[in-house]
Formats: structure tokens, sequence, C-alpha cells
């Protein structure tokens, strides 16, 4: 079933993708020659006016190919109307940039709809653990608690509790808590900690000593609310995708943390067996970063042509053919290597876990 999950969310990424290509391929009169999910030899066949859509055996990608596309294509005088190669540098720019562009859009479309529709598991307030020596054991707060003000503002959510405290300084706080039918007020002085974010960096903040019980209820936000949380939500994804590539490239982060489609089809099957809810953000988080990926300036991805074309847009000219070969030769290696390992990184955590 996860190689089920993991082909529906590849799929409907990869189709995004191609479709912003397509689309603005067909709005700037370019001739679409292919529209082929995955790569290989080709499964299923439709011929639909001048494009043949394809289902092609390797799933792992797509690909639009348009009229003019590659070196020394010999073209009629009618298909020069309709050649990508041919049509204005700011159009191609665009062409090539809606692929990833749509990717993006199309996260920032789930988290909208998981925030208005479908709703967002949330983390009530209850303690579901105090741990000794800490302010808020010798403060006086019990297992059981449920906070309801910090310094006098009301909370409901254990999200909105914890980042008063985080954003706060060792500066004495003011808890109201309900312990069954009483409301009880307690004062305590956080202690700094020192622990890892999820970039793997060491960072330092106020905390009282309590876990959250685990205790969830399900929210959901009108549609202006849910516009502007979804906004916020596929930005801080994004945020988080860019500086993950910033400390890989920095070696703050593993580079053992690289994952490939073995780890991609388990997550899948996972966020999958976890709910509806939980599975359209791991499609989500996965659109995010291919249309990030993509956007990077590394030949034989969408962000090296884009580079290719600003320096044409700049310089008023093209790049020289031997130059570009080069280029794509080196991302064409980097992307291997890349891939490989990815591989590796899956297999060794597959023989780990069955050690």
């Amino acid at each position: 079933m996860s190689i089920i999950f993991a082909i529906i969310a590849l799929g409907a990424l990869i189709f995004i993708h191609e479709l912003g290509h397509f689309l603005f391929a067909k709005t700037f009169k370019v001739g679409v020659e292919k529209f082929s999910l995955g790569f290989g030899p080709k499964v299923i066949s439709k011929q639909v006016g001048e494009t043949e859509y394809l289902l092609s055996a390797l799933p792992l990608g797509g690909y639009v190919k348009m009229v003019g596309e590659g070196e020394d294509v010999e073209l009629s005088e009618e298909d020069r109307m309709r050649s990508f190669s041919d049509k204005p540098v700011l159009q191609r720019i665009l062409i090539v940039a809606a692929g990833p562009v749509f990717n993006l859009l199309f996260a920032y479309v789930i988290f909208i709809v998981i925030y208005m529709f479908l709703g967002v598991p949330a983390v009530t307030t209850k303690v579901g653990e105090v741990l000794p020596d800490k302010p808020a054991a010798r403060a006086g707060i019990k297992t059981g608690d449920a906070i309801r003000s910090v310094n006098g503002r009301p909370v409901t959510r254990w999200d909105e509790f914890a980042k008063i405290i985080f954003d706060g300084k060792a500066v004495p706080v003011q808890l109201e808590v309900q312990r069954g039918s009483s409301l009880l007020t307690f004062t305590m002085v956080p202690e700094t900690t020192t622990s890892k974010n999820l970039l793997g960096e060491k960072v330092t903040r106020p905390v009282i000593g309590v876990v959250a019980a685990g205790e969830t209820v399900t929210d959901h936000f009108p549609p202006g609310e849910a516009i502007v949380k979804g906004s916020a939500q596929c930005w801080n994804v994004i945020e988080l995708t860019v500086l993950s590539l910033v400390r890989l490239v920095e070696r703050a982060i593993p580079l053992d943390n690289i994952g490939g489609p073995i780890m991609i089809v388990k997550m899948a099957g996972e966020q999958a067996a976890a709910g509806g809810v939980s599975f359209l953000a791991f499609v989500a988080l996965l659109s995010v970063n291919l249309g990030v990926l993509n956007l990077l300036p590394v030949p034989i991805l969408d962000g090296g042509h884009l580079a290719f074309y600003l320096i044409e847009l700049v310089t008023g000219k093209p790049l020289s053919k031997r130059t570009r070969e080069i280029a794509q030769q080196v991302g064409l290696v980097l992307l291997i290597s890349l891939m490989m390992l990815a591989f590796y990184n899956d297999i060794a955590r597959m023989i780990a876990s069955k050690a």
C-alpha cells in the first residue's frame, strides 16, 4: 500500500509541475509535442491534436517536449512561429519557471484546504507530565491541570502557550490553571535550556518543565483566516526547506539525512495511515521541496535553464553552445551523485532498521 500512496503523491506533483510548463507554453503559442508523466518506455499514450499524452514506465519525473527545443533542430517557417527557442527570453523564463511555481502554488492551496475544510489537529493545554525539579513542579503545577492563561493572556492550545513561554525571557510568569472545577494561579521563573531545533542548530530558550498530555481537538477556520494561516504555513515550509539546503551545504546537517524514493514510499505509507490530513500535508511538503529544488541554479534543472535565460536577458545574447554543454554535463554529474547518495542512505536506513 505504501507504494500506491507514494505513486499517487509523486504522480500528482509531477502532473502539477508539467502542467505549469504546458499551460504557459500554450499561453505563448508554443507547440507542445509530448506531455509525459514518467520517463522511459511509454505504457499508455493518446494523441490529442498536436500533443501526445503519455504515461511512461519510470514514475520519477516527467517532461513536456516543446517544438524547437534542443540544439540544431531544423524547423519549417510555420514551426518557427511555434518554436520555444524562438520566443522572447522573458516568455521562455515564464514557461520554465511555471513548473516549480505551480508546485509551490499547489502546496499553498493544499494548506488552505486543510485549514478551511479538513481541519487541523491541535493539542490542548492539558498537562501530561510535570518534570521534577523544574519551575512548574516547584510552583505546584500538577499532571492533569489545564493551562487557561499566561500573564493574563488566554490560551486554549499548547502551541500558543509554548510560544509565549519561548518568546519570553527568564522573568516571572503567571499561569492560571484549571484543576477540576477550581481556577488556581501560580507564579514561577522559567529557566533557560539548550536544545536542538529541526535544522540541528543549538537554541537556548526559557522553559518551565511541563509536557503536553497530547489531548487533541480539530480546529476549522473561516475562509479569510484559513488563507492567512495557509499562506503562513506555506511560507514557513519554503523557508525551512531553503534553510535546510543551506545547512546541508554548510554540513551543519549531516548528508545522511537526505532521502530518496524508498524513504518517500515509507513516509507516504506512514502519513496515509495517520489520516487524510497528514497525507495531504506530506504531499504539500513534497511539493514545496520539488518546487524549491527545481529553482536551484543547477544546470539540467529548471533553475539552471532560468540562470541561462537571465544571463541572456542581461547580456542580450545567449551563452555559447559549448558553455551550455559543459554546464549541463556538470549538472548531470551533480544530479546523479545526489541520487546515488539518496539511494545509499535509503538502503543504509533499511539495513539499520532490520539489524
